[in-house]
């Protein structure tokens, strides 16, 4: 009794000297701040409190989080070494093969803890965009052929994921319990059309972008289909498809060209203009309490899940283009991924949870044991138990919280020139557009803040 008692203390002391750890510290409070930051002038201030701790149990999370502040910032030479740590650590994962659907977590911190003492690794649609967005670092930086690097990877594990999900998924017993039932009913309706985590249409759009760029349109159009696949109504890229068909003299030229209308060309004085936009932040993951009977008893534990979110509109308006204004369309709903990634998570984190709830009560009952052989008339042990139980409850809420809600695209071939454009109610930007070239502009809008940059290729 007295030896367990002892590593309860152990774990329950020692975790809260930590100071950014999110066994007793619920996550999006430790990020709140940053993300304020970046609807400030100083988006960066805090960085050093991130990057500080990312050799620590939530390292990999913070290493996304700094590499994410840092490139909304423009600042992409550190978000690259940010990033960069970032996927050493899913490698050091991989290599290890620490984490899978079966294994309750990290050893008996975990198990007496809760899931917040398992090192972060990151559901698939966090890893895949890690390497999407070192993309983009190394586009805005001018080096295309490192960008491709990062694409293919990112396509890889689009597949990886989706084969690591489907094997979790045999391992995973299913356990009967009706609120949580409830809550995956209510993902799967927040989640709407978007039904798996692990295939995101913005990151093979990318990939199809930076191919065609890189003058390679057969892979550009293979990219695009996938990704017109998962968002079928999006008419831009149901006009590169056309338009790729028409170039490749593909036998699905004609039917596409029935479906969406024929592909427009550049005039001879026009270049391309590709807007891809990023609006708000995901939702935050909430904390619900999950009932669960022991003997008779009904013992509570917290899970983490999301609430409905208020509703954001799909388009959004680009002006100063010409006389009418160019209207960017949904290419992905991230919130939608990190939904479904919770959604997937739900059976192998209810299995861990209903292990640690008996765990818990089995040291209780030993603790309590122990205190009657002893005659222990104030019973210590029990009191402190019940306050390590209580205090230690605290739901996984752990995920990118950087990352935007909702991203868009917007195509369009206009005269060479010099431009004054703005996204929405944002400040005005100027941009250059050249003959026969591709002018990219990238709107990051963060709550009031709407940041710019552009490079012509």
């Amino acid at each position: 009794m007295l030896k367990s008692l002892s590593i309860s203390l152990s774990l329950l002391f020692g975790l809260t000297g930590c100071a950014y750890n999110s066994v007793f510290v619920n996550y999006p409070s430790q990020i709140a701040p940053h993300k304020q930051a970046l609807n400030s002038d100083t988006p960066t201030a805090n960085i050093s409190e991130l990057a500080d701790n990312i050799n620590s149990n939530d390292g990999l999370l913070y290493a996304q989080e700094s590499g994410r502040i840092m490139q909304v910032a423009g600042d992409f030479e550190r978000s690259k070494t940010y990033y960069q740590q970032a996927i050493s650590a899913y490698q050091a994962f991989d290599d290890k093969a620490i984490i899978s659907a079966s294994k309750l977590g990290s050893g008996a911190s975990s198990l007496l803890l809760n899931d917040n003492a398992i090192p972060y690794r990151g559901p698939g649609y966090e890893r895949i965009m890690v390497h999407q967005y070192q993309a983009l670092n190394y586009l805005f930086s001018g080096d295309t052929q490192g960008a491709l690097v990062e694409v293919r990877r990112s396509n890889e594990l689009q597949s990886m994921e989706q084969a690591r999900y489907q094997q979790s998924q045999k391992s995973v017993q299913n356990m009967a319990n009706g609120t949580i039932d409830a809550q995956m009913a209510q993902l799967g309706q927040s989640a709407g059309t978007v039904t798996s985590s692990f295939l995101n249409a913005y990151s093979y759009y990318i990939t199809g972008l930076l191919h065609e760029l890189a003058n390679e349109p057969n892979d550009a159009f293979i990219d695009y289909r996938k990704a017109a696949q998962i968002t079928p109504d999006n008419r831009y890229l149901q006009q590169d498809l056309v338009r790729l068909a028409k170039q490749l003299a593909m036998p699905q030229y004609d039917e596409f060209k029935q479906r969406w209308g024929d592909t427009v060309l550049p005039g001879e004085q026009q270049g391309q203009v590709i807007f891809i936009v990023e609006r708000d932040f995901v939702p935050e993951k909430q904390s619900i309490t999950v009932p669960f009977p022991i003997n008779g008893n009904i013992q509570s534990a917290s899970l983490a899940t999301y609430q409905p979110q208020p509703y954001l509109n799909s388009t959004s308006l680009i002006h100063g283009l010409g006389e009418e204004n160019i209207e960017a369309q949904n290419i992905a709903n991230i919130s939608a991924l990190a939904i479904n990634a919770l959604k997937e998570d739900l059976p192998g984190a209810l299995f861990r949870q209903a292990a640690r709830i008996y765990a818990k009560y089995e040291l209780n009952q030993s603790v309590q044991s122990g205190s009657r052989r002893a005659n222990n008339q104030v019973d210590a042990g029990a009191l402190v138990m019940q306050i390590f139980n209580v205090i230690s409850e605290q739901a996984d809420r752990r995920s990118w919280l950087t990352l935007p809600r909702q991203a868009q695209i917007a195509k369009q071939f206009i005269d060479a020139g010099n431009y004054d454009i703005r996204l929405n109610n944002s400040q005005n930007v100027k941009i250059e557009v050249k003959p026969n070239r591709t002018t990219i502009i990238w709107a990051i809008e963060t709550g009031n803040r709407t940041r710019f940059y552009s490079i012509i290729i």
